[in-house]
C-alpha cells in the first residue's frame, strides 16, 4: 500500500511539471493576435516599425520575418476590421482592413501602375501625387507589373512622392506634403503580396481651406489656396501634418471570386501650435473613405481596361501647353460655379486672383484624368466629353 502511495505521489509531480512546461511553451508561442494591437509590445506593430525603419534607410536589409508577421495578421482571424494601434512618436495610430474583389496582377495594374496616375484610384483622398526616383537610385513605378515567381527575389521599389490631399470632410482643410516611399513585391505560401510604406519627410505645407462640393462620392472639390479651415470657428487655424508614416498590405485572398484583402497601419501627428489634434477614429474614418471609393471604381463593371486608361493618360501628356491649360479653365471655372450654386462660396470670391490659377503640368493631368474617370464609370462630370478627350 504504501509503495502505490509513494508512486501516485511521484507520479503527480512529474504530471505537475509536465503540464506547467506545456503551460509555458502555449504562453510562449500564442499568436500576436491574442494581443491587443493597442499594445506596444504586440509583435505585430513591432513587425510594421521595423518596416517603416527599413524604408527610411536605403541601405538596410529587408527583415522578410516582418513581412510574414503582417501579413499573417492581415489573413488570420479577428473579432473586427479596425483597431487602435500604439502612440509612437507621439503620433497617433489606428489599422483598418477590407477586402475588393479584383485579380491581383490587375490590382497592381490599376493602384501601383507608372503609367495610370493614383488618382484613378484615390480620388476622394489625392488632389494629385507625383512619383519621383530617390536621388537618381531608384526605379521608376513599373509600366506592368510581372508576376514574382514562388522562389523569386522580393521585388524592392524605393522613392518619392510629392501628395496633394482632398478636403477633410469634417475641417474642409487640404494639404500638400512628401513623402519617403518604398514598396516591397513578395511570394508568400502560394500567394503574391505588395507591401507598400509611406514616411513624410518633412512637416506638410500649412494647411488650406477646401469644400466638398456636394456628395463627397461625386469626386468635386474646391481648393480656395487660403490659409485656414471651412469648419465653423476654425478660419483662422494654421494647421500641419507634423508627421506620418504607414505601412499597407495587400495580398491576394484564397477565397472566390479572386479578392484582395489590404490591411493598414497608419499613424499621424497633426494640429497646430504642436498639438495633436488626432484621434483613431478620425484615420479609420480617412481609410473607411479611400478603400469604399477604391471599391466602387475597381468593381466597377463600367471600370476600361488599364491600357485604354494608361492610353487616355499618356494622350493628355503628350497635349502642347495651351491646350492642357483651356481644358483645365474650364474645369476650374466649372468648380467655381459648382461652388457659388451651392453656397460654399459668394460669387465675390471667384473674381480672386487665384481662383483660376494654373498648377504645374502634372497636376493638371491628374485632374483631367479624375474627369474622364468619372464619364467612364457613368458618373457626372464638371465638364463634358468633348473637353476632357476632345470628341463627342
Amino acid at each position: 500500500m504504501k509503495k502505490i502511495t509513494a508512486f501516485t505521489a511521484g507520479s503527480f509531480r512529474r504530471l505537475t511539471i509536465l503540464l506547467t512546461s506545456l503551460l509555458a511553451t502555449l504562453l510562449l508561442y500564442q499568436p500576436a493576435t491574442a494581443q491587443p494591437l493597442s499594445e506596444s509590445s504586440n509583435p505585430v506593430t513591432a513587425a510594421a516599425l521595423k518596416l517603416v525603419a527599413f524604408n527610411n534607410d536605403s541601405r538596410s536589409a529587408l527583415d522578410v520575418q516582418s513581412v510574414k508577421t503582417l501579413v499573417d495578421y492581415v489573413l488570420g482571424s479577428k473579432s473586427g476590421k479596425e483597431a487602435t494601434l500604439p502612440q509612437i512618436q507621439n503620433t497617433t495610430g489606428a489599422y483598418y482592413e477590407y477586402d475588393t474583389k479584383i485579380g491581383f496582377p490587375d490590382f497592381l495594374q490599376y493602384s501601383f501602375s507608372g503609367q495610370i496616375p493614383l488618382v484613378i484610384t484615390s480620388p476622394a483622398s489625392l488632389r494629385y501625387s507625383q512619383w519621383s526616383s530617390l536621388q537618381g537610385k531608384s526605379r521608376k513605378l513599373p509600366g506592368r507589373w510581372k508576376p514574382l515567381a514562388h522562389n523569386g527575389k522580393p521585388v524592392i521599389i524605393r522613392g518619392t512622392q510629392r501628395d496633394g490631399i482632398t478636403p477633410d470632410q469634417t475641417t474642409g482643410v487640404y494639404y500638400e506634403y512628401d513623402l519617403k516611399r518604398t514598396l516591397i513585391l513578395l511570394h508568400f505560401n502560394e500567394q503574391q503580396v505588395l507591401v507598400s510604406i509611406s514616411k513624410q519627410m518633412n512637416i506638410s505645407d500649412v494647411g488650406k481651406k477646401g469644400f466638398i462640393l456636394g456628395n463627397d462620392d461625386d469626386w468635386n472639390y474646391y481648393y480656395s489656396g487660403e490659409t485656414g479651415s471651412a469648419q465653423a470657428g476654425l478660419g483662422w487655424v494654421k494647421s500641419y501634418i507634423y508627421d506620418y508614416f504607414s505601412v499597407a498590405v495587400y495580398t491576394e485572398s484564397s477565397s472566390s471570386p479572386a479578392t484582395v484583402r489590404a490591411g493598414i497601419f497608419q499613424w499621424i501627428r497633426a494640429g497646430w501650435s504642436g498639438i495633436n489634434f488626432v484621434q483613431a477614429e478620425h484615420i479609420i474614418k480617412g481609410m473607411k473613405r479611400h478603400s469604399k471609393n477604391l471599391k466602387s471604381i475597381l468593381e466597377s463593371p463600367n471600370l476600361p481596361p488599364p491600357e485604354q486608361i494608361a492610353a487616355t493618360y499618356q494622350w493628355l501628356s503628350s497635349l502642347p501647353p495651351n491646350e492642357l491649360v483651356a481644358k483645365y479653365t474650364a474645369l476650374q471655372q466649372a468648380r467655381l460655379v459648382l461652388a457659388v450654386t451651392s453656397g460654399k462660396i459668394k460669387s465675390p470670391e471667384t473674381k480672386k486672383p487665384n481662383a483660376l490659377a494654373h498648377p504645374p503640368k502634372e497636376q493638371i493631368i491628374d485632374a483631367l484624368m479624375l474627369e474622364y474617370l468619372k464619364i467612364a464609370l457613368g458618373k457626372p462630370s464638371l465638364i463634358n466629353k468633348q473637353i476632357v478627350l476632345g470628341m463627342n
